[in-house]
């Protein structure tokens, strides 16, 4: 990609690019799933563009997996971005020229310290308890007077009187006095560019104008405006967002629960849900905990951010995915169970099972599943005993409900049933109430030993709901297992 326009007076007026740069050195943590949603909502509110950046200089630990699984997960959220991926580590060629135009122009140079004078600085700055700060004795020194056999590293001639400001969207104004802030290495002794080098690079190539991430950036953005100035090029707008923390206050970690978005996937939340929940995670519109992803669009404002951690709190996530669990369409929601199923335990399985007896079966039980789950592997547990293989499986609660009288009042009402014109859950429950009428029973001794018969358990959608679900020969069946 060729470079942009090198203005330095701020970001020329122009359309808004934004860009979500994830390392794949592991799969998409939940805090980075955040961080791309803003960016993302940022370039749709603003009808600009959101690109995607691999950045994968690190090659012992970057896997092709952990790509996919990024791209995978990114997608699965909703979160499509624009044009093709680009690659850092194949821009290695870009990065070492912009950084030999550095060294051309007197603005970086090289430096051969070596690996035990760094390592007797650091020493010096422990004992002395204060932070490692590099002062080269290379930065004006002849280099024909470096050492045999030492390949230098590059680095930046930053300026070391004054301070670096970062205006930013969402911290404010945020002071850097230069003194603490050392020539950072543009270009490792092997050639390889570093982090803060070339993300400027990329940035500035990519045409980026916006940056969001996180505030534990504040201190890169510090030394990458350093790289912006030498070069003369124009500085993005930064905004650094909060951090999310877990229930306790402290930084989100495994010991909080769930860290990747492919485990919160497996665990059936829903990602309209996740991403509804996500955006409040430090933003929000007023009073207003739920809505479209279309309203966030309308809504978002990146300056709406606050500055404090956001506390991630799963049984309010819970709740929320219950919510679009009951307002999901039952067609769009049985594509989400078929999606699922493969990320379950003994999905496979129980979806070869739907297969066999048909997906229409689960459909028709979706409009009363829907209403007790909070996520898909509840809903699926609860369908479980529409492809339950007969005689179904009792639980303790089911068996005591089959008892001597259990079985003879499933017997007294099976004529009925069978005599049944239309198999409908209205048409059902009438039958069963005018059972209970003529023989003076309540509904509910009837309807429980029937429950249990057609479940296997106690709880169950509403058992006439049941009933149309499985089907006449189905339901019939299993009423017939119990009284034989």
């Amino acid at each position: 990609m060729s470079p942009g326009p090198s203005a330095r007076a701020g970001i020329p007026s122009t359309r808004v690019v934004t860009r979500f740069a994830p390392s794949p050195t592991g799969t998409l943590h939940i805090g980075g799933a955040r961080t791309a949603l803003f960016n993302w909502l940022h370039a749709k509110h603003t009808g600009g563009t959101f690109l995607l950046r691999i950045e994968d200089t690190d090659r012992e630990r970057s896997k092709q997996a952990h790509v996919e699984a990024i791209q995978g997960s990114l997608s699965w959220l909703g979160l499509a971005w624009d044009g093709e991926p680009l690659f850092q580590f194949a821009r290695a060629g870009r990065h070492r020229e912009v950084a030999g135009q550095l060294l051309a122009e007197g603005k970086a140079y090289n430096c051969y310290l070596t690996p035990d004078e760094l390592a007797r600085m650091r020493a010096a700055a422990e004992a002395e308890k204060r932070p490692l700060i590099v002062a080269s004795p290379w930065r004006d020194r002849d280099p024909a007077g470096a050492p045999a056999g030492v390949k230098p590293a590059l680095r930046l001639k930053a300026r070391r009187d004054g301070e670096t400001v970062v205006d930013d969207r969402v911290q404010g104004r945020v002071v850097f006095p230069n003194k603490d802030l050392d020539d950072m290495i543009i270009l490792r002794s092997d050639g390889a560019p570093t982090y803060n080098f070339a993300v400027v690079v990329d940035d500035h190539d990519m045409g980026v104008t916006d940056v969001i991430r996180g505030v534990d950036h504040l201190t890169n953005t510090a030394r990458q405006i350093q790289v912006y100035d030498a070069l003369g090029w124009a500085l993005p707008r930064f905004a650094h967002i909060p951090l999310v923390h877990g229930p306790d206050g402290a930084k989100l970690s495994k010991r909080h629960g769930a860290q990747g978005v492919e485990e919160y996937r497996a665990m059936g939340y829903l990602p309209a849900a996740l991403r509804n929940y996500l955006v409040r995670l430090g933003w929000s519109h007023g009073d207003d905990e739920i809505f479209s992803t279309e309203q966030a669009v309308r809504w978002f404002d990146v300056a709406d951010v606050g500055k404090s951690p956001a506390r991630f709190d799963f049984a309010k996530l819970g709740d929320l995915n219950g919510h679009y669990i009951r307002q999901t369409a039952d067609a769009e929601l049985l594509d989400h169970i078929k999606a699922f199923l493969p990320h379950a335990k003994d999905g496979a399985a129980l979806a070869s099972r739907f297969e066999a007896v048909g997906w229409e079966r689960l459909a028709a039980a979706l409009p009363s599943l829907k209403e007790r789950a909070k996520t898909l592997p509840e809903l699926v547990d609860g369908a479980a005993f529409l492809v339950a293989a007969r005689p179904l499986p009792l639980d303790d609660k089911a068996a005591k409900l089959l008892d001597a009288e259990g079985k003879a009042s499933i017997g007294a009402l099976l004529p009925r049933l069978e005599a049944a014109p239309e198999w409908s859950a209205v048409a059902l429950e009438a039958i069963v109430r005018a059972h209970a009428e003529a023989t003076g029973a309540k509904l509910g001794k009837i309807a429980q030993p029937l429950r249990a018969a057609l479940t296997g358990r106690a709880v169950s959608p509403p058992v006439f709901d049941v009933m149309a679900a499985l089907g006449r020969a189905e339901a019939l069946g299993r009423l017939k297992d119990r009284t034989g």
